[in-house]
């Protein structure tokens, strides 16, 4: 076994990890704890958040409208701090309240400058972004959405105009709490590439469905939940590489905090 540690204020915890050449897949190993990206490493990296964070709030809205406008706002392209500031101003517009708002006023409203700490700043993408959140409210207002499993409420997002497979989990996985979709982004993949867990030949864009049911089956085999692993892993490498999560530990849950947890 490997041994490890999870410091905090109060106290110090001593981890059993399992041994370096121990099977967590077939063909592949956990490797050292110490390693980064290792799949020992991101069992640490669970572990440690749990005692160190507790639970993290995935979930950006109030109601499941909301979560989709929030998750539309954000991703590729879009900083964190950005999708979060513009879901707040839309927010407090009315454009979730339940009425159907046109895709001009929708883009008149993203057009708009933000205030972000002491920067003016405007939103990327409005005009095409205003056209989806007008599909995304006119589905959500019409139509009683499937929440039986993050895979139902999954594919039935994806027939909104801008919704992809990555967009339409990380709202499953909010909105619904589920383990049975993964939001594999470029650094949830850079990070199984790394690790053995997927192969280069396999792609996002082409072979989503696939390299979504390794990463399940991946953190299954470590006895975690997959939100968890998902959301560690870019909290990881997403916060840390932009500079929004700081080095302390104090620090951290307030960048967390205020970047996050929205509603």
């Amino acid at each position: 076994m490997q041994t490890a540690y999870i410091d905090t204020e109060q106290f110090s915890l001593t981890v059993s990890m399992p041994p370096e050449q121990e099977y967590v897949l077939p063909g592949m190993v956990w490797g050292p704890v110490a390693a980064p990206m290792s799949p020992a490493f991101w069992l640490y990296q669970v572990l440690r958040e749990r005692v160190t964070e507790g639970v993290v709030k995935n979930r950006l809205g109030n109601t499941l409208l909301e979560e989709v406008g929030a998750c539309l706002l954000g991703g590729h392209g879009i900083p964190a701090y950005v999708g979060v500031e513009a879901f707040k101003v839309l927010r407090e517009k009315g454009a979730f309240s339940g009425e159907q708002h046109s895709t001009e006023r929708l883009y008149g409203w993203l057009s708009e400058p933000m205030a972000v700490g002491d920067k003016s700043i405007r939103y990327r993408f409005a005009k095409q972004k205003a056209k989806y959140l007008n599909s995304a409210i006119s589905k959500l207002t019409s139509e009683s959405a499937p929440l039986g499993s993050g895979l139902e409420l999954r594919n039935w997002l994806t027939e909104i105009k801008g919704v992809g497979l990555k967009t339409a989990s990380w709202v499953a996985r909010n909105f619904l709490n589920s383990n049975d979709v993964a939001i594999l982004d470029v650094h949830i993949y850079r990070a199984g590439l790394k690790c053995g867990l997927f192969n280069a030949d396999k792609k996002v864009e082409t072979h989503y469905l696939e390299l979504e049911r390794r990463f399940v089956e991946f953190s299954e085999a470590m006895g975690v939940k997959t939100s968890e692993l998902d959301g560690v892993i870019w909290r990881y490498l997403a916060l840390r590489s932009s500079g929004t999560i700081g080095s302390s530990k104090s620090s951290s849950k307030r960048e967390r905090q205020r970047e996050l947890q929205v509603a």
